[in-house]
């Protein structure tokens, strides 16, 4: 599966954004979807996980209450609304796919990965 990130860009503490992963292929719903970030000069972390069927769901406790995991199957596309923005938000975002739920939680489990698409919060 190849997945195609969007939606990055510059925004101000307290503000939203929403980023979108699109994913070729026909068998979009086998794959659980998910999201990490990578700040700089830091590792790659787990941000947050959706099942094939959209039923479960997993956050991150620093995102946990202000980030929501979706998708919508009729588009191929799984999306990060980020509300509530803070500066250590900062960072690029991966989106990743993996036909086991729980490898979502692990980056170095994870079978495929999006280009990345940079997120900016400034004060």
């Amino acid at each position: 599966v190849q997945l195609q990130a969007s939606g990055g860009g510059l925004v101000q503490t307290g503000g939203s954004l929403r980023l979108s992963c699109a994913a070729s292929g026909r068998t979009f719903s086998s794959y659980a979807m998910g999201w990490f970030r990578q700040a700089p000069g830091k590792e790659r972390e787990f941000v947050a996980a959706i099942s094939g069927s959209g039923s479960n769901t997993l956050y991150a406790d620093s995102v946990k209450g202000r980030f929501t995991i979706s998708r919508d199957s009729a588009k191929n596309t799984e999306y990060l609304q980020m509300d509530s923005l803070k500066s250590e938000d900062t960072a690029v975002y991966y989106c990743a796919a993996d036909r086991v739920y729980d490898n979502l939680r692990f980056r170095r489990l994870v079978d495929y990965w999006g280009q990345g698409t940079l997120v900016t919060v400034s004060s």
